[in-house]
């Protein structure tokens, strides 16, 4: 950002100036002038800063002066000098709007010149678009110099030597050097061409995958107990089932079921061992509990899992996965011949083992909860370990296969072009090949050398022709209708009453321009033409101006630096109508929260003073050029003082229209009934209704706030003032679209301008 003006020495009405040092820019920084003060200077400067054309400055040399000048503008990363002619480096983030602009992209007086058309398609493409634009003409200006070239070193070439062939087709034969490897590539393309029936039958690559293992449902199985079985009763089974050894709670299992065997023909239960009573055993009320249908359920389901992983992990699986692996390897050593195809590294070795160690404990674990099925476990650190491991086999197996599988797709392509293939093409690019050698002999050799590094420096820039061509295309495939749209959104803000049509690039010989039409009821006009409508004899000095002004917002619109820019905007009131400049000060206000800073100069107060009452004061600062002597100097400028509000005009309108019920004023006085209100509510409820607010949500708060003690406005004032607005709204853009054409009855319109200045005197 443009902190200050330091220094203004020897330059147009500027003799030796550093009051400006002690004047700081704010992000809104105002510029007020009378004409011939100094205002396109500082311009100029600004501009020469942004382009880095010393001129300039330089041609504004202060007449009489003995020194050259010099500038010294203080910005945020530190002072910058124009001096020894010169500036240290060109500022491209400064986007200024001034007589320059509109006479280098619009027009010069009425008439548009080629030149404005060129550097109008340049604006709108902006700075990636020119560089891109830039590069293609300098492609196509080598491709001019390779032509020429190409011309005298053809004309070196015997036509004796070339034959039948043309110069290209006879320089176009591969040196002796490169002959042997060229001929085996000719072979080796007319081999693929004689097996096609063999690509055609071979298959393509096959998935590769590893089974997983599914850690949370082990988990799961090996935390599983029973639940509803007694505490007392598990813990004596357990007690004893412990003092029985390893095995114990199977043996004991297994001989629960013994016991209805060995009841047979007993009206009670007995051993199976001894056939003794057993209905005084303390323990075997505890052992039907525990071994119950809940205890032969969770031992299935654990034997279930254990069958799974066997089914899964075991058998015959590995041994059809070393298989899959090796039928891809064949695969791919195959098709490498015809393809890229990524190398296949599967260490099948280690993934086995890494396979067998996880399955292994796995199994384990799951035998030693078959043993003990009651007892609440889970897998060990170890045997997630080993899982983890083999895991990140699997992850390396999916990536390979991956990657083949993504081979299928130029797989098929292959298959495609082999089906295709032309042997006998094929074998006339072989016997041509084989005659090369007659091509190369001095001192033709030499000659066909020379014209071949030529051919190949211009194919090469063709082709850098065509990428930057296409790079700009594509570029300006985009970039020109949104440019267009945003021409004609400014114009219809700035009630132009034309638009424009057919905005479009046009490539040129002398390099890239830019079209477009003036279309004025809905009819289009030529922006040049010798007779007839056009657009020196349709558009007025304030619709060349406000066209020019469209064209600078639009252009910005499209900056992606938008954000980092110092906007500097000189007497863009020149030829505007007074609705026109109201409209420039809406756009500059919307611009201001959109950029780094905001400098406008002008010579019309109360233009600048409606910019002034609209900002924030914290970030805004005025500047007054006055003269000093025989030049100029800057000073603070108290715009308070020159300065009457827009609040004011309106009060005094609506007060006119209601003494003398002009007519002509009716529109803008229905308009000004909402701005009256909001200014009313600004002053009268500055906590609540701060800059920027609408009266629409500021009802919602003062609803909300009713009979509570932080209460607004009482129920009858906000019944007052939603009755009201709903009148005031018809007459603005953002709550009716049809605002311009809305019916005013002046009964009606009396009627509300009453109830505004009444609600407005309200304590």
């Amino acid at each position: 950002m443009l902190e200050r003006i330091q220094l203004l020495r020897n330059i147009g009405q500027f003799d030796s100036v550093n009051a400006g040092a002690q004047l700081p820019f704010a992000q809104l920084t105002l510029i007020y002038a009378e004409n011939g003060r100094g205002k396109t200077t500082l311009a100029s400067i600004l501009r020469s800063l942004n382009s880095g054309a010393s001129e300039l400055v330089l041609e504004r040399h202060r007449l009489g002066a003995a020194n050259p000048p010099h500038v010294v503008l203080g910005f945020a990363g530190g002072p910058i000098q124009f001096q020894n002619g010169a500036w240290p480096a060109p500022m491209p983030e400064i986007a200024i709007f001034d007589d320059a602009f509109v006479a280098a992209n619009v027009c010069s007086g009425v008439e548009i010149a080629a030149g404005h058309r060129q550097n109008l398609h340049e604006l709108i493409l902006g700075a990636q678009g020119v560089v891109l634009n830039a590069t293609l003409q300098v492609h196509v200006a080598r491709i001019e110099e390779h032509n020429r070239t190409l011309t005298q070193k053809s004309n070196v070439i015997p036509a004796a030597a070339r034959g039948d062939l043309s110069v290209d087709d006879f320089c176009a034969l591969p040196a002796d050097q490169n002959i042997d490897a060229a001929i085996a590539v000719a072979e080796r393309n007319l081999s693929a061409g004689k097996s096609a029936d063999a690509i055609r039958q071979h298959a393509e690559f096959l998935p590769l995958s590893l089974p997983a293992f599914d850690v949370a449902g082990l988990n799961d199985l090996l935390a599983r107990s029973l639940p509803d079985l007694e505490a007392e009763a598990a813990a004596r089974v357990r007690t004893h089932l412990r003092s029985l050894g390893r095995g114990g709670e199977t043996w004991v299992g297994d001989g629960m079921a013994r016991i209805a065997t060995a009841s047979e023909g007993h009206d009670h239960q007995v051993c199976p061992f001894c056939a003794q009573d057993l209905a005084a055993s303390p323990v075997i009320r505890h052992y039907q509990a525990y071994f119950s249908d809940a205890y032969a359920g969770l031992r299935a389901s654990i034997n279930d899992v254990g069958q799974g992983i066997n089914t899964t992990h075991g058998e015959e699986v590995p041994a059809a996965f070393e298989r899959a692996v090796r039928i891809a390897g064949q695969s791919r050593t195959f098709w490498s011949a015809f393809t890229d195809v990524p190398e296949l590294n599967v260490d099948t070795a280690a993934i086995l083992r890494a396979w067998t160690a996880a399955r292994e404990v796995v199994l384990t674990t799951l035998r030693a909860k078959a043993a003990a099925p009651l007892d609440r476990t889970e897998l060990a650190q170890e045997t997630i370990t080993l899982i983890t491991e083999y895991d990140a086999h699997r992850s390396v197996v999916d990536t390979i296969s991956n990657a083949l599988q993504a081979c299928n797709a130029p797989i098929a392509i292959v298959k495609e072009q082999a089906a295709a293939a032309n042997l006998a093409a094929l074998t006339a690019d072989l016997t041509r090949l084989q005659a090369v050698k007659t091509r190369h002999s001095d001192p033709v050799n030499a000659f066909c050398a020379d014209y071949v590094a030529e051919k190949a420096a211009k194919t090469a820039t063709e082709g850098q022709r065509r990428q930057a061509r296409t790079a700009l295309d594509n570029y300006r495939q985009n970039i020109f209708p949104a440019y267009e749209a945003a021409i004609n959104t400014y114009l219809q803000r700035f009630n132009a009453g034309f638009r424009l049509g057919s905005v479009s690039p046009v490539n040129t010989r002398g390099g890239s321009s830019c079209s477009y039409n003036v279309v004025i009821n809905n009819v289009a006009i030529a922006v040049t033409s010798d007779a007839g409508p056009a657009f020196r004899n349709t558009l007025s000095a304030g619709d060349r101006n406000t066209l020019a002004l469209a064209f600078f917002f639009a252009s910005l619109d499209q900056d992606p630096q938008l954000a980092h820019k110092i906007v500097v905007i000189d007497d863009p009131m020149t030829s505007l109508d007074e609705h026109r400049a109201l409209t420039t000060v809406q756009e500059m206000r919307r611009l201001l929260a959109r950029v780094s800073q905001v400098i406008v100069l002008s010579h019309s107060k109360p233009f600048l003073c409606q910019l002034w009452e609209g900002a924030d004061p914290v970030g805004r600062q005025a500047i007054l050029i006055r003269r000093d002597g025989a030049g100029s100097t800057l000073a603070a400028w108290d715009v308070k003082q020159d300065c009457i509000t827009e609040h004011d005009r309106r009060h005094a309108l609506v007060s006119a229209y209601l003494n003398a019920g002009d007519p002509a004023v009716e529109r803008r006085v229905a308009a000004a009934l909402r701005h009256i209100l909001e200014a009313f509510m600004r002053v009268a409820y500055p906590a609540a209704f701060p800059p920027g607010m609408l009266l629409g949500p500021y009802l919602g708060i003062c609803q909300q706030r009713v009979g509570q003690q932080n209460e607004l406005l009482v129920q009858a004032d906000i019944d007052e003032l939603r009755a009201i607005l709903v009148y005031a709204n018809r007459f603005h853009h953002d709550t009716n679209a049809a605002y311009e054409t809305e019916a005013i009855n002046d009964q009606e319109l009396t009627h509300f301008c009453t109830r505004v200045l009444a609600f407005a005197k309200r304590g």
